[in-house]
């Protein structure tokens, strides 16, 4: 590891014990932070937030054309968010690492395989994915009956650590 990468390690290892502190000492309101949603409620989502639960689910990826109906942007580095089971109740809390866009053809491996979902390379993430993006319930959320998905799709890729558990 180079030492600017043990510098960003440290750093945001350092991040993460500060909110985990803030946390337990009821600085950080987790009542007041964003919810954030995986999938949609039932099985997909349980495996998704089981995932992150045990650390194997580091990453995850959206549609750019998500956010930008909702008008809403990525998360910043840094932020917090807690994801809710399909019961709507809060699981933990996750801090933001890292979140970049990309075409969908150019996904990486690495994330791919860190989605946590047993992916062992990208066209099986790809196929995973387009079917999630292509059902119906997607299309109607989305309100663009139109939407194709094509290799220049932009999905926006997040990195994430679990910070604590609730």
């Amino acid at each position: 590891m180079t030492p600017v990468k043990r510098r960003e390690k440290l750093s945001q290892t350092t991040q993460a014990v500060a909110v985990r502190a803030r946390i337990a000492l009821g600085t950080i309101d987790v009542d007041a932070l964003p919810r954030d949603e995986f999938a949609y409620p039932g099985p997909l989502r349980d495996k998704l937030i089981a995932s992150i639960l045990d650390g194997s689910k580091t990453t995850t990826t959206s549609l750019l054309a998500e956010y930008l109906k909702d008008g809403d942007e990525p998360s910043t580095v840094g932020a917090l968010c807690v994801p809710i089971d399909s019961q709507g109740k809060p699981v933990c809390v996750l801090r933001q690492e890292a979140a970049y866009t990309c075409r969908l053809a150019d996904v990486t491996l690495e994330h791919a395989i860190n989605e946590g979902e047993g992916y062992r390379t990208v066209a099986q993430w790809r196929k995973a994915h387009e079917s999630f993006w292509s059902s119906p319930e997607f299309i109607a959320e989305l309100d663009d009956p139109d939407f194709r998905l094509d290799d220049d799709t932009v999905v926006v890729c997040e990195r994430f650590e679990l910070i604590q558990r609730l």
